[in-house]
Order: structure tokens, then C-alpha cells, then sequence
């Protein structure tokens, strides 16, 4: 788009104008400029063929139009500009035709009054459109009652000019209404274009958050989503000795080690099906089982377990940090759902998850330490060795087991 167009097209927009009120000033100020430069051509031939009450009319309107643009432009008063608009382009024409004696004598110049109901489709929406539409019907009929009584007194026009004016008419409106509803639909796709890609930007982020299945659940029902396992896996994962290395690092270099790992156990996690669940400071929790059940979960967690201790040992190589992941499992029923309206998370909740907690921060650093539940779905595929019973928080005496590998 031209530089001057895109000026005169952006009169009167406000930085606070949403993109759709945006759209509508500036197809209005385009079609009122194209409309007002058209006259020229009726002022200058009524002139020239001395019907000079028909050359004052398309003049006037010029000038009312000129005068409108200036104010809107000053004032930003974008009601009293469409009103006025609307009715110029409504009525005028039709004055126009009277004083030219009808239909015929005027070559159909009325029907450039088609262009109000048009631009108030355009400008105002469609509802208030109506009113606009039925008011140039009317004005029609009222032209085709009274046209006898004109087209006696009309004056002589030369029946070339006649003609010429009835192919411009005919072209003019016709041009006219293309290029506004070829703008305003452009323009509408543009802005449809940006929304889907600002869409896709949301979708992402919501999966980033959420599951896909519960994400599809949020956007269609705005109920609570709460459903309960019967048989799932959690497992917490924690860097050993993280706060105290944190505090010898630098901000951002806490952050960026943090970020690799954390980014690393993403991809194994995708890897393994298993579901991400958050992450709280150092700390990673994941599940597998929920929300879409799997009879393999906790092959599923122990195989992302066994990875996720080399994956965080290859991170610290690269930024020269030695790093050690604490990890602990748990298998059992477990309650999940999404909560929260502003910031939402899905969580999971549940004797499971508070064991899986356990067996991580009570586990030692560089071993994956499981419960007799997971061992006993474990153990006929994959090495484990007994660790004993130690004294768990709020749970007692337990007995524990260090998962070491799959069975070769």
C-alpha cells in the first residue's frame, strides 16, 4: 500500500481503536475520498452543459464531505462522521436525479445511493445496516411514483452525455463497492491471518501447560476436571546439592544449567510417554498412566528414570558443573485435575504422589529409589537391589528398593 494511502486511510484511528473499529475508519475515509474525487466529473459536465442546480449538488457534496474528513481528522468523532457520511451518500443522489428530471434524464445517478447501505454493511455491521438498506429502497420507489411528473420538466440533455453517464453510473458504483469490499475483506483477512497465528502461539502455550486431552477439555467445558487412576506411576526428580552450587554461580548461569537439564528431561519425557507435571524450583515431577491410561506406566517412568540421571550428567559437562539427580517412584491410585482460573496447573494429588515425594528427598544422590509396589511390577524385567527399611516421613518404617537397570 502507497505511503499517502496508508496515511489518509489511518484518519482519525486512535492507538486505543481495536482492530476491527481500525478496519471500519479507514474503509469509510476511503470511500467517502474515491466518491468526493469522482464528483468532479457530474460538477464539471452540469457546469459545462449549464444546469447549475445540478452541478451545485455533487459540488456540495464535496465540500460537506471535505469539511467532515477535516473534523473527524481533528475531533476523531467517528459517529458523527459515519451519520453524516451515510446520509450524504444516501440522499444526495437521489437530489441529484430530481433536479436532472428522473431516471432516464439522469441516467440512473440514484444509484450511487446504493453505496450508503453498502458502506453502513461495511461501517456500522449488519444489523444496522437494515434500517440504511430499507431507507434507499424506499427513496427508490418514492423516485419511480414521482418520476412522470420530473421527466416532463426535464431538461434537454445531449443523449451521448446521457449515455456516458449511464456506462460511468453503472461503473462507477459497480468500482466502487469492489474496491471497498475488496479492501475491507483483505483487510479482514490479514487480520484473521494474525489472529490464527497469535492463536497458535495460545495453543501452544496451553499444551506447554497442559495435557492435550484435558487442554481440549478446558476450551469446550468450563466444569471442574477432576478424574481419578486407579494404577499410575509418579516420579520426582531433584538435582542433589543444587541450592548450595547455586549460590557460587551467577543468576543467569543458574538459570541457563537449570533450563538445559530441565529442557533435556522434557525430550525424555516426550520420548517415553510419559506426562511432564511441573517443576517446583530444582525439583521435576512426571507421571505415566494419566490422563490417558496405560497399562505400561511404570516401565514407562522407570525407563525415563534410568535416562535422566545420564542426561543431567552430560548437561553439567557442558556448562562444567558436576551434577548428581536424586530420584525417587512411587505406583498407586492417584487423583488429578486442573486448578486455578488465572494461572492454572494440572496437578495430581494422592498417597502416591506424597510417597514418590518421599522416596525422593529420603533417596541417596546418583539413585533412583523405588517402593515394594514398583518393585513388584519391576522386577521380573529390570535389575533392582534391595536397599532396606528406613524411617520415611510420615509414612514410617518402609522398605526400599534402587532401581539399577534393565534386565539384559
Amino acid at each position: 500500500m502507497p505511503a499517502w494511502l496508508r496515511r489518509l486511510t489511518a484518519l482519525g484511528s486512535l492507538p486505543s481503536d481495536s482492530e476491527e473499529l481500525r478496519l471500519r475508519k479507514s474503509v469509510l475515509v476511503l470511500s467517502s475520498s474515491l466518491m468526493a474525487t469522482l464528483s468532479f466529473v457530474w460538477v464539471g459536465t452540469y457546469a459545462v452543459l449549464g444546469l447549475w442546480l445540478s452541478a451545485a449538488i455533487p459540488l456540495a457534496y464535496q465540500l460537506a464531505s471535505g469539511a467532515s474528513l477535516y473534523t473527524f481528522a481533528r475531533t476523531r468523532g467517528f459517529q458523527l462522521f459515519r451519520v453524516s457520511q451515510l446520509l450524504m451518500s444516501l440522499l444526495l443522489p437521489f437530489a441529484l436525479q430530481w433536479s436532472l428530471g428522473g431516471f432516464a434524464a439522469s441516467s440512473a445517478v440514484a444509484l450511487w445511493a446504493f453505496t450508503c447501505p453498502v458502506g453502513a454493511l461495511l461501517f456500522v455491521g449488519a444489523r444496522q445496516a437494515v434500517p440504511w438498506f430499507v431507507a434507499f429502497a424506499a427513496l427508490v420507489a418514492f423516485s419511480g411514483a414521482i418520476d412522470p411528473t420530473l421527466s416532463a420538466g426535464a431538461p434537454e440533455i445531449p443523449q451521448g452525455v446521457e449515455v456516458s453517464f449511464f456506462v460511468l453510473n453503472f461503473l462507477g458504483v459497480t468500482t466502487t463497492t469492489y474496491v471497498l469490499l475488496q479492501y475491507f475483506v483483505r483487510a479482514r483477512e490479514r487480520a484473521l491471518a494474525e489472529l490464527e497465528v497469535e492463536r497458535a502461539k495460545s495453543e501452544r502455550l496451553l499444551l506447554n501447560v497442559l495435557p492435550a486431552s484435558v487442554a481440549d477439555r478446558l476450551k469446550e467445558s468450563d466444569e471442574v476436571i477432576a478424574d481419578g487412576f486407579g494404577s499410575a506411576t509418579v516420579l520426582f526428580a531433584d538435582i542433589a546439592g543444587f541450592t548450595p552450587l547455586a549460590q557460587d554461580l551467577a543468576p543467569a548461569d543458574a538459570v541457563v544449567m537449570l533450563d538445559r537439564v530441565f529442557a533435556a528431561w522434557d525430550g525424555l519425557a516426550e520420548r517415553h510417554g510419559v506426562e511432564k507435571i511441573k517443576t517446583i524450583g530444582d525439583a521435576y515431577m512426571a507421571a505415566a498412566g494419566l490422563p490417558a491410561p496405560r497399562e505400561d506406566h511404570a516401565e514407562a517412568i522407570a525407563d525415563l528414570a534410568l535416562e535422566m540421571g545420564a542426561e543431567a550428567v552430560r548437561c553439567a559437562g557442558e556448562g562444567g558443573v558436576p551434577l548428581e539427580v536424586r530420584i525417587g517412584i512411587d505406583t498407586g491410585p492417584v487423583v488429578a485435575g486442573v486448578i486455578g482460573r488465572a494461572k492454572f496447573t494440572y496437578d495430581l494429588w494422592g498417597d502416591t504422589v506424597n510417597t514418590a515425594s518421599r522416596m525422593e528427598s529420603h533417596g541417596l544422590p546418583g539413585a533412583i529409589q523405588v517402593t515394594e509396589r514398583v518393585y513388584e511390577r519391576l522386577r521380573d524385567r529390570y535389575e533392582l537391589r534391595r536397599r532396606g527399611t528406613i524411617e520415611v516421613k510420615g509414612k514410617g518404617p518402609m522398605t526400599t528398593y534402587l532401581l539399577l537397570g534393565r534386565r539384559t
